[in-house]
């Protein structure tokens, strides 16, 4: 039987792009589309070359395991969620196995469509919620700098701006510091660092907390915030520390965001 190289590529990519998709779905991450579809042309063009006379070494198990921690990498990052998510994926592509098998076919068309049907199934399963928790893709831009993030939808967070009452979005220092530049330090004594206005528009946000009753955060409304496929005006407040699981997130929203 004839194999085509181009066919082999083409194949490999759609079902590793749909297995990884579904991966973040069943583990209640964002979609992560385009770190994905990089993680999934690395895989399509490892296939393509296992089929290659001079790189038939590639095939063994060895660079198959290398291949999958890079693509892993690739899609989920560094830390144990990325190892975690390695797993599942590895167990969705045994699972599609099992189901291409039992069609009793493994041409192009029927595989695909399996794939397909893992990650409907994933999709329709836990949709963006797993275990009672609910994360949504941020993008925020200010200035030459973008910065893509996980957030946590806290129903418990209520914190609004003084001025509008609109519901804050609040970021990591770490974060901050990368689209503003303000040190921890400056997040850590927003008072002083108010009176000195770094950065214009910035402002105070005053917050409560358990062991805090009466706090003050930096904030700043951000034009063309990206909440998942939505896209709206937003005033970001930056905490000097990191925000709980900063792995899995880097910011918290609320019911209104």
């Amino acid at each position: 039987m004839a194999v085509y190289l181009d066919l082999v590529v083409i194949l490999n990519f759609l079902v590793d792009f749909l297995l990884l998709l579904g991966t973040n779905r069943l583990a209640g991450f964002p979609l992560g589309a385009k770190r994905c579809a990089l993680a999934a042309l690395l895989g399509a063009v490892y296939a393509g070359g296992c089929m290659l006379p001079s790189l038939r070494f590639l095939g063994n198990a060895l660079w198959r395991t290398v291949s999958l921690m890079l693509m892993a990498v690739i899609a989920f990052g560094w830390g144990k969620s990325a190892v975690k998510r390695g797993g599942v994926f590895v167990l969705l592509s045994m699972a599609l196995g099992g189901i291409a098998l039992s069609f009793g076919r493994g041409d192009f068309l029927s595989l695909v469509l399996c794939a397909g049907g893992v990650w409907l199934l994933c999709r329709a399963a836990f949709g963006e919620t797993v275990g009672g928790r609910e994360y949504i893709p941020v993008t925020l831009s200010y200035g030459d700098s973008t910065v893509s993030i996980t957030a946590l939808r806290d129903s418990g967070n209520t914190l609004r701006d003084p001025i509008t009452g609109e519901q804050v979005l609040v970021v990591s220092g770490e974060v901050a510091r990368k689209l503003t530049g303000l040190s921890q330090e400056e997040l850590r004594t927003p008072l002083e660092t108010l009176a000195r206005r770094p950065i214009p528009g910035l402002r105070l946000i005053p917050y409560r907390s358990v062991g805090n009753s009466c706090g003050m955060l930096l904030g700043l409304r951000f034009e063309n915030v990206k909440f998942g496929s939505r896209t709206q005006s937003a005033v970001v407040a930056f905490a000097a520390e990191g925000l709980g699981r900063g792995e899995m997130y880097q910011a918290l929203t609320g019911g209104a965001l």
